[in-house]
């Protein structure tokens, strides 16, 4: 078994923080994981994408090859489809909704939102917002972590509890909140709540 994952966004969002969660979760699981160096800059704004390898055996590779990515997760729309020639014919692309225009020429929002909801398997998860109902806009990445949970290789309570293991040095009240997040994260995909106005578009 292997399972391949581009983590998308820009810094100052939480790219490292999901590959972390993620990866835990796969060892607590059983399995191997190796997260590549992130490409591009990490400093607040600039982009950072993160290739996430999980694997049942030896992963030779750091780095996921154009065509073999399992899912793409996205914290900035525009990021992730940056990486859509990586997306495998059967693979998964969810992205929060909210846009970060750190670039002048930025596209039209609704027409990267429709390219996204044009991919077979694409979504749209509004995370600041469910993040903000959760407690804090900061566990954005951790909706999306949620969000990604029944395509990924791993039971959803071995991510809750590498959540709480992640978030306890920071106190009881920031892990209720990530785990609300994550849990909010989960049923939100679950039950399509994709931005409103496209809503519908999904099912064409």
């Amino acid at each position: 078994m292997k399972y391949d994952i581009i983590i998308a966004g820009v810094g100052g969002q939480g790219v490292l923080s999901i590959g972390t969660i993620i990866s835990a979760s796969a060892l607590r699981a059983g399995l191997r994981a190796v997260q590549s160096e992130v490409h591009g800059m990490s400093q607040r704004g600039g982009a950072v994408t993160a290739h996430l390898r999980l694997a049942d055996r030896e992963i030779h590779s750091p780095t996921i090859a154009p065509g073999q990515a399992d899912l793409i997760l996205g914290l900035e729309p525009l990021e992730s489809l940056r990486y859509i020639d990586h997306l495998s014919p059967a693979g998964t692309l969810i992205t929060a909704s909210e846009p970060v225009k750190n670039i002048p020429d930025y596209p039209d929002i609704e027409e990267v939102l429709w390219e996204v909801l044009r991919q077979p398997r694409g979504y749209l998860i509004d995370a600041t917002k469910i993040a903000l109902e959760s407690g804090s806009a900061k566990a954005a990445n951790v909706v999306m972590v949620g969000a990604a949970t029944d395509f990924l290789p791993i039971e959803a309570e071995t991510i809750r509890g590498a959540i709480a293991e992640g978030f306890h040095v920071k106190g009881d009240r920031v892990v209720q909140t990530n785990l609300m997040a994550y849990e909010a994260g989960r049923s939100a995909l679950q039950h399509r709540e994709v931005v409103d106005e496209f809503e519908t578009f999904a099912f064409v």
